[in-house]
């Protein structure tokens, strides 16, 4: 459930932040006749991702046993692929989404409210239907748990509404670069145990070989059904039976995804290099013979002007007091 929240808290956050600043702009745009062509293409977008997640819920239940887990596990790949590339964009691309969405908001006003409305629907889709794939594999993946996984969905969904409208109104303040960071590092975390588990199901389906070769067996001493087993499963996507090779599945991508996510970005990088560069160049330049006397000619005063002010201090108190002439 902890997981599922937290997919759906920082995806609808997203959808719900380009929400917003489609709404803001319009509206500061003087074109508050054109809020229903945001709404419809909203509302499209919501119902094409919905019936996505439903269409893969009841073709997984369709197939046949030994074609299930391999639907399952070719699904929860692409989740795998869709998820680490948009969790890599957000952070390089959350700087001029609010620029970006505006001139394509722009644009679409003067073209009419069916261009904005396709302008609403795509940026909304494009999240819409991601969240759709990936809480279907993450639900899949927790297998035993209920209807926990999917509540939690729901709540992260509504709690994302409720933050953006408060942002909207300027009610409450938070820094998105570091939310989007902290919950990035999270969902690698969270993927990272999809895809082993992806790969678990492809084992089963006959796909991949190694289904036996266990790495371990927690089953007695962490049951899949109990309240912490179903935590680590959602979160970790952890199996009683591991199998090596959603064990290196999980090791491989985890470390370095991890690693190059928290990373600083390149344009960081590069303006630190310069700056240690200027540092060590300005360092290493020998100075003049003028610039070496000014600056000992410079140092004179300020040393005389410390004994001055040092000097009566000293003499006051050697004899107790001030002296006074007769």
């Amino acid at each position: 459930m902890l997981a599922t929240f937290l997919i759906g808290l920082r995806e609808g956050l997203e959808a719900s932040l380009v929400v917003g600043i489609l709404v803001a702009y319009v509206c500061r745009s003087g074109y508050r006749h054109r809020m229903v062509a945001i709404w419809t293409g909203v509302g499209a977008a919501v119902a094409i991702s919905a019936g996505f997640g439903t269409a893969l819920y009841f073709t997984a239940r369709e197939l046949a046993d030994r074609a299930e887990p391999r639907f399952a596990g070719l699904l929860g790949l692409i989740a795998v692929v869709f998820v680490t590339y948009m969790v890599f964009w957000m952070r390089r691309a959350a700087r001029s989404m609010r620029a970006d969405l505006e001139g394509k908001t722009e644009a679409a006003l003067r073209m009419g409210a069916v261009a904005l409305a396709v302008t609403a629907f795509v940026a909304v889709a494009r999240e819409g239907l991601e969240t759709a794939l990936f809480l279907w594999s993450n639900i899949e993946n927790n297998t035993g748990a209920g209807a926990l996984p999917l509540g939690g969905a729901v709540l992260g969904l509504l709690a994302a509404v409720v933050l953006e409208y408060l942002l909207y109104r300027s009610a409450v303040r938070i820094n998105l670069a570091r939310f989007f960071r902290v919950t990035g590092m999270v969902l690698i975390v969270v993927v990272a145990g999809v895809l082993a588990g992806s790969a678990g199901d492809l084992q089963e389906g006959g796909w991949l070989p190694g289904g036996h070769a266990l790495a371990f067996d927690a089953s007695g001493a962490v049951p899949e059904n109990s309240w912490y087993g179903v935590l680590l499963k959602g979160i970790l996507g952890f199996r009683a039976e591991t199998t090596w090779l959603m064990l290196l599945a999980w090791i491989a991508y985890l470390v370095p995804v991890l690693l190059a996510f928290t990373r600083p970005p390149a344009r960081y990088r590069a303006r630190k290099d310069r700056r240690r560069s200027v540092r060590a160049r300005y360092a290493a330049e020998p100075r003049s013979a003028s610039e070496q006397s000014e600056a000992g000619v410079s140092s004179v005063p300020s040393a005389l002007s410390l004994q001055a002010m040092q000097r009566p201090a000293l003499d006051s108190s050697a004899i107790g007091g001030p002296s006074t002439a007769p």
